[in-house]
Order: structure tokens, then sequence, then C-alpha cells
């Protein structure tokens, strides 16, 4: 969340961030509504409590009626004071709730624009790749493979699940250990989180309330189902404090991740759109003195999952009306899948700055005797497995409609070097 007091000194810096952002600015009005009440009411009451404090002293050099007198006004004034902290409690609370649902400030370096048409490619890698026959798409290629069964997944649970099996299964098993094993090589630690959260967790990532629509909800226990890795390893350090050595702090993990896409159409045909999908993620603790200067390392590490891959990609940086709730500056990696002939996003790299930080309360210590302040996060898809796997299944196909399986991944399929 953004600091109450570069809201409270700078709102047209917030609000021309919204404009940007194709916000409303209702959060931000109500937020200076509620603060502008509270502030009147803490004067208040520290007028009135300096003013008990006063008669506290004169009370007993007092006599007759008037130490009477001025001891029935001072318990009209306690009196006074216990409303004026009762109501500064639950503005505070109201503030809080507010404060919520108000974006990050995008970087200055974000280009400012409406939606995804005013992104800005910042660099292509690889070829798209030119066949001498029509190439098929994702579900066409696992149809006929027998690698994917998308009715008996929507069987077993509904539109928008599917069900990898024989070499499909596999060919994802390798994706992700080949994608571990790459940022375990670059200087990553790989956890294996819970895939259940707590409410304290979606929000101090930002995934609540912005997107709780889009999550599942298992209210019984009011936890919820793994969103993305972000969550649940991001807050692995919530309400803790790192010396500054500790820094940076970086993670990899693998995850299902669920999401409910609400209001979207979820019931696009094969894999590009579904509700349940794996992923590996990147999180970073950094200082924030680096944090886009890690940035750029991080969507380097992710780049490095295709180019190993050898799909062609284009690198995207996002602008203002594009980026997620939490970031102040993302890129996206985007894939070409040519049976589709779609450019598809596989990894978002961004910087919160340190917008989760003050959510989930996570800070460092510059100097032992300093104050400690928030870390900036950083987190990446590294990358997401069902866009990857159409875009490594249509790029890969052949004339007869095998798949050659990537150099990389044969290793972990026993050497295998075509799905038939």
């Amino acid at each position: 969340m953004l600091d109450t007091d570069l809201i409270r000194n700078d709102p047209e810096l917030v609000r021309a961030s919204l404009r940007n952002r194709n916000y409303s600015e209702a959060a931000l009005d109500e937020f200076l509504s509620i603060d502008n009440e509270w502030r009147r009411l803490v004067d208040e009451g520290n007028n009135l409590k300096h003013e008990r404090n006063v008669a506290s002293e004169r009370i007993p050099k007092l006599k007759g009626e008037e130490k009477q007198e001025t001891i029935a006004k001072m318990r009209q004034v306690a009196e006074r004071i216990k409303q004026i902290d009762s109501s500064v409690l639950e503005l505070e609370a109201k503030r809080a709730e507010v404060v919520l649902n108000i974006p990050n400030i995008p970087d200055a370096s974000v280009p400012v624009g409406k939606d995804s048409a005013d992104n800005v490619t910042i660099r292509t890698w690889g070829k798209v790749r030119k066949f001498d026959f029509t190439p098929k798409k994702h579900y066409e290629l696992a149809e006929d493979l027998n690698i994917i069964d998308f009715a008996r997944g929507a069987k077993v649970t509904g539109s928008g699940f599917f069900i990898l099996k024989g070499d499909g299964a596999r060919l994802d098993r390798a994706i992700t250990q080949y994608m571990l094993d790459l940022h375990h090589d670059q200087g990553y630690t790989e956890i294996f989180p819970p895939a259940i959260v707590n409410k304290a967790a979606v929000i101090g990532t930002g995934q609540y309330p912005k997107m709780k629509d889009d999550m599942y909800w298992c209210e019984r226990d009011d936890l919820w189902l793994n969103p993305t890795a972000e969550v649940p390893v991001t807050n692995i350090h919530q309400d803790e404090i790192f010396e500054r050595a500790q820094l940076p702090i970086r993670y990899t993990a693998y995850l299902p991740s669920f999401r409910r896409e609400a209001g979207r159409n979820a019931d696009t045909r094969g894999i590009i759109r579904v509700h349940q999908f794996n992923k590996v993620e990147l999180v970073e603790f950094v200082h924030p003195d680096n944090s886009f200067t890690d940035l750029e390392v991080l969507r380097d590490n992710a780049e490095a999952v295709l180019q190993g891959l050898e799909l062609p990609y284009r690198v995207m940086l996002l602008c203002t009306g594009d980026m997620g709730f939490a970031s102040a500056k993302t890129y996206d990696l985007e894939s070409h899948a040519p049976g589709a002939d779609q450019w598809l996003e596989v990894s978002s790299c961004s910087c919160f700055t340190d917008f989760q930080a003050r959510r989930a309360r996570i800070k460092f210590r510059p100097e032992p005797h300093l104050k400690s302040e928030f870390v900036h996060t950083l987190n990446g898809s590294g990358l997401a497995l069902p866009r990857t796997m159409v875009s490594v299944m249509e790029n890969y196909q052949n004339r007869d409609g095998t798949i050659t399986i990537p150099k990389v991944l044969r290793k972990y399929m026993q050497g295998q070097e075509l799905i038939e």
C-alpha cells in the first residue's frame, strides 16, 4: 500500500497516478475525507487532553464552588475524549481499508497509456518460425497425440480445467524441472510453500481486495487457493526485519495456481486461459536503492528460460493502463505461438517498490543503530507452464504431426526426442 503521509501530503501525485492507470479517484477522495476528519478529531482530542492535564494540576489548589465547577467540566471533557478516541479508532480502520484500494504509483520510466495497445516493445529474440505446411494449434496437436484430455478434465471439475496425460504430463514436468534447475544455477533458493494462503497473505501482496473475485475462497476456513506463488513466497517474511547484509534474498518456487478468471472468457479452447495451472515463480527482497536495476536482472533470468528452450519471444514494457495493481514497473515476456499466430504472455516481471512490503510489514535495518525501513519486492514468472507448453508444442511441431522435444528438456524425458 502507499504511505499515508505521501497520500496526505501529495494527493495530486496520487490523483495523476489514478488517472494514468484508468482508476476511479473515488478511493482517494474517500481517503482524504476520512483523513481530514481523523486529523480534526486528533487535534481536538490532544487539546482536550492538554486542558485536562492543566486542570488536574490546578484542581488541588482550588476551593469551593470553583473547584466543583472545574471537576464537573473535566468530567464532560473526559467523556468527550472517550468519544473522540473511539471515533479516531473507527476512522483509522476505515482509512486503512480505503488505502488497500489505491494502486501503486508507476515509476517515471513507465509510459503513460490506456491499455495493451500502448505497451512498448523493448526488443525481440529469435525468429518467428516459418512453416512449409499449415501449422496446427496446440489443442489440435494435443488431441491428435492424446496428451491432453479436455473433455475428462471438464467432467472431473468443470470448464477451464484439463488433464495432462502421457507425454503431455511428462513434458510439463520436464519444463518445470528445467526451470527450477536453471534458476538454482542463477542463485535462487528453491522453496515449496503451502498452496493455500490466509487473508493476510493475499492482502500482503495486493491481490485482496482488488482481485478477490478472481480467487477461490474456502469460506469455512477463510483461506484462499494460491493465485500465484508470489503470494505465499513473499509472505513467508511477513512481519520480519532483515539485516542489510542479508539482502538481496532470492527465491524460486513451483506451485499449482488457481484463478477463477471472473468476468473473462474462461472457456477459450485449449490451455491458454484456464482455472488451474502450474507456474515457476521468482521472488526477490532487495535494497530500495537497487530495485529497478535488480528488476532488469530478474527479467534477464526469466528470459534465459525462453532462450534455453529456443522459443522466439518479445519483451514488452507495460504502460500505466495495463500494469498490475501493485506494480510500479512491469515487463511482460511474450512467446510466439505459430499455430494460433499469437504472442502469448508467459511471464510478468515487476518491481513493486515498497508497496507490498508495507502491506506485509517486511523491513530491513540499514545499519544496526538506524531505524528499520521497508524493503522493495520483485516478482517474475519463470515461467507460467500452460502457455509455455503451447509455445513449445506449436513451435516444435512437424509435418507428420509429431512434436520434437527441445534439446534442453530431453535429459528430463529419459533422452526422448519426439512426442508421437
